[in-house]
C-alpha cells in the first residue's frame, strides 16, 4: 500500500473507532420526531432549492487502498455542488453506503461520513434507503488466499460496546441507521415510517410551507423506502395504500403539489426511457445502460399517474443515467450519480430541484462536481 493509502486508511480507522465511542452510548428505544415536520423557504418569494445526493456508497471496499480515497473523492463533489448552489435542503437518495463491503458491525460510522458535508454547512436533510444500505456482509474470495483476511480494527477495549460483536459482520439493518442519523443529528428530518409497513422504514412526508402563510403548504414531499438489501427490491401494497391514506388526510383536494422520492425506478422508467441517445421531451446527459427496475410494480405508480397534484418522481440506484421523461401528466427522473463508490466512470454531479411558490414551478438541472450546469427542465409550469 502507497503512503497515500495507508494515511487515508489510517484516518478513517481512527474516525471509525472515535466515533464509536459516540454510538455505542445511545440508547436501544426508538427516537421521535413531531408529526407536522415542515420546512420554510429562507426568504419571501425565495425559491426553495433541494440537492438530491444519489449513490455515494460509503464504506466500499474499505480494507483496500482504493475504497477510502473514494470516499475523499466523494465528499469533494457533496462540497462542490454546495458550495455552489447553497441548497435550503438536502436529499441522500439512497446507497448512501455499501454494507455489503462493510467491515465494521455499526454501519452508521461510514453514514455519518456521508451526510458531514451537508451538517457541516449547517443545511438540513432527510434520507431514503437504498438496496446496498443494509445489504449482507460479502465475503471476498480474495480474503481465502495466502495473504488471508486483513486485520480488522474494532472498537478500543474500554469501549461500551463489545469487541466480538462488533466485527462480526451482521451488518447494520435500516431501523438502526435511522436511529442512529436522528438521534444524533438535529438537522435530520428523516422518519421512521409507520411500524405496519416495516422492514420497509423510510416512508414519510413532510411539507414546504410558505414564507408568507406558515400555515399553508407550497408542496408535500413524499419519501418513500423502494427495498433492496435486506427485502425484496419492491414498493409494496401496504406503502401505496399508507400514501393513499395520508394524501387524502393532508392533501384531500389534491390542490398542493406532491414531489415523491425513492431510490429503485418502478417499472414505467422501464417504458418511457429514451432510446439511442436522449431526445426531446425527455431531457437529460446519460443514457448509457438500461433501467434495472423493482421487481414488482403493486400499485403505486397507478395511485400517482391518477393524482393531479403529483408532479414528478426521483430515483437513483441507476448510474449510467441522468434523464428525466414525461409519462401522462408526471415526470420520471434519476437523479446523477454523486459518489466515487459503486459501478461507473461517468462524471459526478447532483441534481438539483427548485421550488418557486408564486408563481408555483418546478425547476430542475444537474451541477456537476467541476462547477458545470446542464440538462434543466421545467417539470411543473
Amino acid at each position: 500500500m502507497t503512503e497515500t493509502g495507508q494515511f487515508l486508511f489510517f484516518t478513517s480507522c481512527l474516525y471509525i473507532i472515535i466515533y464509536s465511542l459516540i454510538i455505542c452510548t445511545v440508547v436501544v428505544a426508538l427516537p421521535t420526531k413531531p408529526e407536522g415536520y415542515d420546512l420554510r423557504p429562507g426568504a419571501a418569494d425565495a425559491p426553495f432549492k433541494i440537492a438530491l445526493f444519489a449513490d455515494l456508497h460509503f464504506g466500499e471496499a474499505e480494507s483496500t487502498e482504493w475504497g477510502p480515497l473514494q470516499d475523499v473523492n466523494s465528499t469533494r463533489v457533496m462540497s462542490s455542488v454546495l458550495d455552489h448552489e447553497t441548497p435550503e435542503f438536502v436529499i441522500y437518495l439512497g446507497d448512501v453506503i455499501t454494507a455489503n463491503n462493510i467491515l465494521i458491525r455499526n454501519a452508521s460510522l461510514y453514514w455519518d461520513q456521508a451526510i458531514s458535508p451537508t451538517r457541516a454547512r449547517g443545511i438540513p436533510w432527510a434520507s431514503v434507503f437504498g438496496n446496498h444500505d443494509d445489504a449482507a456482509f460479502e465475503w471476498p474470495i480474495e480474503w481465502f488466499s495466502a495473504p488471508g483476511i486483513p486485520k480488522i480494527h474494532c472498537p478500543v477495549a474500554n469501549s461500551s460496546c463489545s469487541g466480538k460483536e462488533d466485527c462480526s459482520f451482521q451488518g447494520t439493518q435500516r431501523l438502526e441507521l435511522m436511529k442512529n442519523e436522528i438521534e444524533l443529528n438535529t438537522l435530520s428530518h428523516s422518519r421512521y415510517g409507520p411500524k405496519g409497513l416495516w422492514p420497509s422504514v423510510s416512508n414519510y412526508v413532510l411539507q414546504v410551507l410558505s414564507s408568507e402563510d406558515p400555515k399553508s403548504a407550497v408542496a408535500f414531499l413524499y419519501f418513500l423506502d423502494s427495498g433492496g438489501g435486506s427485502y425484496p427490491e419492491v414498493i409494496s401494497g401496504a406503502q401505496a395504500e399508507w400514501f393513499r391514506q395520508k394524501a387524502l388526510e393532508i392533501n384531500p383536494d389534491s390542490s398542493v403539489p406532491e414531489i415523491i422520492f425513492w431510490h429503485i425506478p418502478s417499472r414505467v422508467y422501464e417504458k418511457v426511457a429514451p432510446k439511442f441517445g436522449i431526445h426531446k421531451p425527455c431531457v437529460g446527459s446519460l443514457n448509457e445502460e438500461q433501467v434495472a427496475p423493482q421487481e414488482a410494480e403493486m400499485g403505486m405508480m397507478k395511485l400517482l399517474v391518477e393524482r393531479k397534484s403529483a408532479k414528478a418522481i426521483f430515483v437513483g440506484h441507476n448510474h449510467g443515467l441522468d434523464w428525466c421523461c414525461p409519462h401522462k401528466e408526471l415526470w420520471l427522473c434519476f437523479a446523477r450519480h454523486t459518489g466515487y463508490g459503486g459501478y461507473g466512470n461517468w462524471d459526478r454531479g447532483a441534481r438539483i430541484v427548485e421550488i418557486t411558490q408564486k408563481p408555483f414551478s418546478v425547476k430542475s438541472w444537474i451541477r456537476m462536481e467541476d462547477g458545470n450546469v446542464h440538462s434543466e427542465v421545467v417539470l411543473s409550469p
